[in-house]
């Protein structure tokens, strides 16, 4: 059977979502974590049959979720009582970054990266001193001319091939994304990006909004930002905004 898997993470102590051959990473956490409280070990040699989880997507080291799907398959049915046992055992198991909010059983062919519909991450900047929430958001000191970012940020909803802001050598059929919302909105001293698309390239979000924030500064021009699309060249597009700034804010499904 199959279970989707409701959770959220603070991702400044791990190396990104997806597990790594030498560090550690938030699947690699849970999937230990999975496989000690599901099964059970072997009489051969006393090891564990490992359950892997897949996510609804990769996060780059130090990026955060508030809002994270994975599905994992257990042959076992598992019922609502078992169930709630299982988040509260996975809670306390688990370091104090990650939360498992739920576990529902889905359909055999239900896929926590393919069936959703769409994904919004939001990036936080400061544009004034804070005490309080400096470790998740990006100080900027410049002032910012927050209608020019916005007025390229609306170039991103015409365009669809975003080589320009993603890793090179990534193994990704196409680089072709489609943009349902991009804005900034200022509230509190605090600028908040806050973007929507059926899929996101390795390091895109933070690869736009280094770009944008360049054109608030005045450094490029919005036409610019339209140029550096469309030369599909990332060495073009401006360095990636710092990591511990941005979140994975909600997961779509139908």
């Amino acid at each position: 059977m199959r279970y989707f898997m409701r959770l959220a993470f603070n991702g400044t102590p791990f190396f990104g979502w997806q597990i790594q051959p030498k560090d550690v990473s938030v699947q690699e956490v849970i999937e230990n974590a999975l496989t000690l409280l599901l099964q059970k070990p072997s009489a051969e040699d006393g090891q564990r049959e490992r359950i892997a989880i897949t996510g609804c997507g990769r996060t780059d080291t130090g990026v955060h979720a508030r809002d994270f799907m994975a599905h994992f398959d257990f042959p076992e049915e598992l019922d609502e009582a078992r169930r709630t046992q299982l988040v509260n055992k996975l809670n306390s198991f688990l370091p104090k970054e990650i939360v498992i909010y739920s576990i529902e059983p889905v359909a055999d062919d239900a896929h926590a990266r393919f069936d959703a519909l769409d994904r919004t991450y939001r990036y936080y900047v400061n544009i004034r001193k804070d005490a309080f929430n400096f470790p998740y958001a990006h100080r900027v000191f410049e002032k910012l001319d927050v209608d020019k970012m916005n007025e390229a940020a609306q170039l991103l909803l015409k365009n669809e091939d975003f080589t320009s802001f993603s890793k090179v050598h990534t193994q990704v059929n196409n680089m072709r994304c489609h943009v349902t919302r991009a804005q900034w909105v200022e509230r509190n001293g605090q600028l908040v990006f806050e973007i929507t698309a059926n899929r996101f390239l390795r390091n895109m979000v933070r690869a736009i909004v280094g770009t944008l924030l360049l054109v608030g500064k005045g450094k490029i021009s919005v036409q610019d930002f339209q140029d550096i699309i469309e030369q599909k060249d990332r060495c073009k597009a401006g360095d990636s905004a710092p990591a511990h700034a941005l979140f994975l804010e909600n997961i779509r499904y139908k």
